[in-house]
């Protein structure tokens, strides 16, 4: 296993490197940075947590030299604005003695704010796509100087539907650029923009998507239902100085609320929740609390925890089987890190049976079955997504089988409702019908009411 030292780093890289206590670079690291430092478009795939930001970023801070111009010259675009704050934190340790300005822009903040700073000078800026635009379309921002386009989590960012904004910014950047990419899977999207916007591109591949692990013992149950799900999880997680940073993943924002308010009467404020409902203040402070470990419960949905560096995580709990099998492999990736133990549990129900398969079948790997608890209560409670939909006999929710076909509400009109509008002599057979004008605005009829007098 090579050392940093033999990466032929800067003097200022490695007493950054040192300061930190790194000794061995990860795979994805010594394999990107010579390919990165020849100037060619790379396409790096690594599972998360295995140091993809490190691995382009080394090479980008070895080579770049000293500038006063204000027009930032290396681009990293990330899909949320969470990346964005830990991006800008690990460039920052990088480059503790190199002299380098870096931003971070994203939403949902000021952005006359971002204006100003970025009016001061950057030569790195980390941002989202949206925010990024934004400011470049309205000339607070200057592009033309980029010599170097990263692109991290880009499966995310395609998942997120940022293709058409990453196509905008394509068109505002110079053409003669350095394309890094990193993802942690390839998807026929992200083989798509490579194809379409990639020059040759040199392909660094360290793990498959699919492949387990090998310090992460990985175990599952089989539940009935939601609220049981709940219980199992209290039982299991009670013991704080065993579970003491726990990450449950849920499959989306009502899965994610649901939870947190019933961990909450059970667990106070050990628990915390992030999605992307939350405000920005929110999830960066729930973030944070999780990571000193004021928190030692974190409930997040799959975009949210992805590409986050959270430190020394004891378990990962699968909460929800994820829909696509390659998203328990970014889930399980969360512990585990930098050589240390990890441990994840799965939680299926029937209906979830089939994506448990097929993570098996992806991996190739039979994960641990464990024995449903006996003092753990089975909950009748159901979900409103769990709950039997029954079907009225004659108001089915189905449409009928010959949809050409009329259906009862096509009817003759009975003979009273058959009447055509005859207009003003309708009007007219009122009016002498009851003696008296229509409106109560003729001024005849107020008139003659008045004096008691015909005209």
């Amino acid at each position: 296993m090579i050392t940093f030292k033999e990466l032929n780093l800067s003097n200022q890289l490695q007493y950054a490197i040192d300061d930190m206590g790194f000794e061995h670079p990860t795979p994805i690291q010594a394999e990107a940075f010579n390919v990165v430092r020849s100037g060619k478009d790379v396409v790096g795939i690594a599972q998360t947590g295995t140091g993809k930001t490190f691995a382009y970023m080394m090479p980008i801070l070895r080579d770049l030299k000293f500038s006063k111009q204000v027009n930032p010259r290396v681009l990293v675009l990330v899909p949320t604005r969470e990346l964005v704050i830990q991006v800008v934190e690990e460039i920052e340790k990088l480059a503790e003695y190199i002299n380098v300005r870096v931003l971070g822009v994203y939403g949902g903040t000021n952005m006359n704010t971002q204006k100003m700073a970025v009016s001061q000078g950057t030569d790195i800026i980390v941002a989202t796509p949206g925010r990024l635009y934004d400011l470049a379309i309205s000339r607070a921002l200057n592009l033309k100087a980029v010599q170097k386009l990263v692109i991290d989590e880009v499966d995310v960012m395609l998942d997120l539907g940022f293709r058409f904004q990453l196509l905008n910014i394509f068109d505002v950047l110079p053409p003669k650029r350095q394309n890094i990419m990193f993802s942690a899977t390839m998807t026929d999207d992200v083989d798509a923009l490579i194809t379409d916007f990639f020059r040759s591109p040199e392909k660094i591949s360290i793990a498959v998507s699919g492949t387990p692990l090998d310090n992460i013992e990985q175990q599952c149950y089989d539940v009935p239902n939601f609220y049981t799900k709940v219980n199992l999880l209290s039982h299991i997680i009670r013991d704080a100085q065993i579970y003491n940073k726990v990450l449950v993943f849920v499959s989306n924002k009502k899965s994610a609320d649901r939870l947190f308010e019933a961990a909450q009467e059970i667990f106070g404020s050990d628990v915390c929740v992030i999605h992307s409902n939350k405000t920005q203040n929110y999830r960066i402070r729930s973030i944070r609390q999780f990571d000193e470990g004021e928190n030692r419960i974190l409930v997040a949905t799959d975009v949210m925890a992805r590409g986050l560096d959270l430190d020394e995580i004891s378990h990962v709990i699968n909460f929800d089987t994820p829909n696509f099998a390659e998203n328990y492999m970014h889930r399980i990736g969360r512990t585990g890190r930098a050589e240390h133990e990890g441990k994840t549990i799965l939680f299926s129900t029937p209906k979830e049976q089939e994506d448990k398969d097929a993570i098996e079948a992806l991996m190739n790997y039979e994960i641990s079955k464990m024995e449903f608890p006996e003092d753990v209560e089975i909950s009748e409670r159901l979900t409103p997504e769990e709950r039997p939909k029954h079907i009225e006999r004659n108001n089915p929710h189905t449409k009928p089988a010959d949809e050409d076909a009329p259906g009862p509400a096509f009817h003759e009109k009975s003979e009273k409702n058959s009447k055509q509008n005859e207009g003003g002599s309708y009007r007219r057979e009122i009016a002498a019908k009851y003696k008296k004008p229509k409106t109560r605005g003729d001024k005849n009829y107020n008139l003659r009411n008045k004096k008691g007098k015909k005209f």
